[in-house]
């Protein structure tokens, strides 16, 4: 398993992981890795078809894999699945690779990033401010339970959420604090 030098960001699905995650890896002169892209390139098929053909089940089971695998590298940004910290097993092995980040945003403003998107299979048919809420609801206690800060998303351009998480993790490591 890599030291604790990697960033997981985790967070609800439209918050801006995979955008934010590959400007702060670049920032950072890490490595970026998204597990749902990892997961589509192994799988050979999309978010979406898996989460048809084979359930959610099989999903989570691919996404464990790649998150196992992106943890045991180091120096890296990994972007996960909103759902991923749900799973205990998954929560420890991020714990162990590094520090999670949550990335939030309004449900307003997701429910209007998403829309945009078919890739959501949580919210293929309902992207109701209802459904998205209810999911939030659902996740939120895992995010407060292993994120170790949170970054609002909704009103920030990424280069600006970048800089905070930036001065954050310098912050964080001057001060000599650890979580």
């Amino acid at each position: 398993m890599a030291e604790r030098d990697n960033i997981i960001l985790i967070g609800f699905m439209g918050t801006g992981k995979t955008a934010v995650g590959k400007r702060l890896a670049q920032a950072l002169g890490k490595k970026f890795i998204d597990t749902d892209k990892e997961i589509e390139r192994v799988t050979g098929m999309s978010i979406s078809q898996i989460f048809r053909k084979h359930g959610e089940f099989r999903f989570r089971s691919e996404e464990k894999l790649a998150l196992k695998k992106a943890c045991s590298q180091s120096n890296v940004v990994i972007a996960t699945g909103g759902g991923a910290i749900m799973n205990e097993e998954n929560a420890e092995i991020m714990q162990k690779s590094g520090r999670i980040i949550c990335l939030t945003a309004r449900p307003e403003v997701i429910q209007k990033r998403v829309k945009r998107r078919d890739d959501r299979p949580l919210l293929h048919r309902d992207k109701s401010i209802e459904k998205i809420k209810e999911l939030l609801q659902e996740r939120e206690p895992y995010y407060k339970r292993y994120a170790e800060a949170f970054f609002d998303t909704s009103d920030n351009e990424h280069s600006e959420v970048v800089k905070s998480i930036i001065g954050y993790l310098e912050g964080k490591e001057h001060e000599g604090a650890q979580s």
